[in-house]
């Protein structure tokens, strides 16, 4: 790993780590459904960081391959966006009931 992709990889931690601590705090304030998949999405955002970097450095390798592609990988990235998705789907349901 050369030094620009370990910075950046570093930042990435850094800046999730970040999010993932402020997405706690409000978790622990609101009981809104949608305000909680925001924060789901948020802190599963930080898994997929933290699952590359395992994988960068070798300590994670990649066992669930099916059909020749690697399911935890294409979860962990996708995860967040459904999780944002659907949070986005609740705050506008219920700014539409109003």
């Amino acid at each position: 790993m050369e030094s620009p992709e370990l910075v950046e990889l570093i930042i990435r931690l850094g800046v999730g780590a970040a999010a993932t601590f402020g997405a706690i705090l409000l978790w622990s304030q609101t009981r809104e459904t949608a305000w909680m998949l925001v924060v789901i999405g948020t802190i599963v955002r930080y898994g997929e960081i933290v699952y590359t970097t395992f994988y960068l450095f070798g300590i994670l390798s990649e066992e669930a391959i099916v059909f020749g592609l690697p399911i935890v990988r294409i979860l962990l990235a996708n995860l967040p966006s459904l999780f944002y998705l659907l949070g986005f789907l609740v705050a506008m349901s219920k700014s539409r009931m109003r």
